[in-house]
């Protein structure tokens, strides 16, 4: 999607966003995920890809990385929360299918679309990588979660039992139809558009970003 004229930004995930990522992961998710195994998966997967979404009006970078050659910033000690990620999301190639693994938003700024923004860009990136269809697990009570997945073509094609292991909680594996054929790369586009729309009609986040911890 062109997010020229609002005020988010997607980019890939670098090592020095995984101790923010991880401080969402902790609060987002029951079974997170170690800081060092997004740190592995961005290291040592070459079939994953991760991006991550930011708020440009908190995004701050401080003098002492600011002042240094950016190939050598990660010299300077990342934040462990920094206010302008709120959220990421990532997807495994397995051969033609793009399985996303994850997708997580703080709290604080979900109902504004966000989440959406991130699937969607998850989706348009894997079509980037030739993926003809893209799969997923999902909670069985994550009754939201799948409404939005619906809404994108994913559609209940099996059921993995006591897949998640807090509580024993059945998954629904949900996948597209065909990404790469016309009808779907025209509903994408369609749902890309009202998204969009939407995005420019949300009022600015008013709370103050909290300070960035280390």
């Amino acid at each position: 999607m062109d997010l020229s004229k609002l005020p988010y930004e997607i980019t890939p995930m670098v090592l020095d966003d995984v101790p923010t990522v991880h401080t969402i992961e902790l609060e987002a998710f029951s079974l997170p995920w170690s800081a060092a195994a997004f740190a592995h998966e961005l290291k040592d997967n070459p079939s994953s890809q991760y991006l991550v979404l930011r708020y440009k009006p908190y995004i701050y970078e401080p003098p002492a990385r600011r002042l240094l050659p950016r190939v050598m910033r990660h010299l300077v000690q990342s934040p462990t929360n920094d206010p302008a990620l709120l959220g990421y999301g990532g997807y495994w190639m397995v051969l033609e299918e793009a399985h996303i693994c994850t997708l997580a938003l703080r709290g604080e700024w979900r109902g504004r679309g966000l989440g959406e923004l991130l699937l969607l860009s998850l989706i348009e990136s894997a079509l980037t990588r030739q993926a003809e269809a893209v799969t997923l697990e999902v909670r069985v009570t994550n009754y939201r979660a799948q409404n939005l997945y619906a809404k994108y073509g994913f559609e209940v094609v099996g059921k993995r039992i006591g897949y998640y292991t807090d509580n024993n909680e059945d998954a629904l594996i949900m996948t597209t139809p065909n990404v790469i054929g016309t009808e779907y790369k025209s509903k994408l586009k369609a749902l890309s558009d009202k998204l969009r729309e939407r995005l420019s009609l949300e009022p600015p986040h008013t709370s103050a970003p909290c300070s960035a911890e280390h």
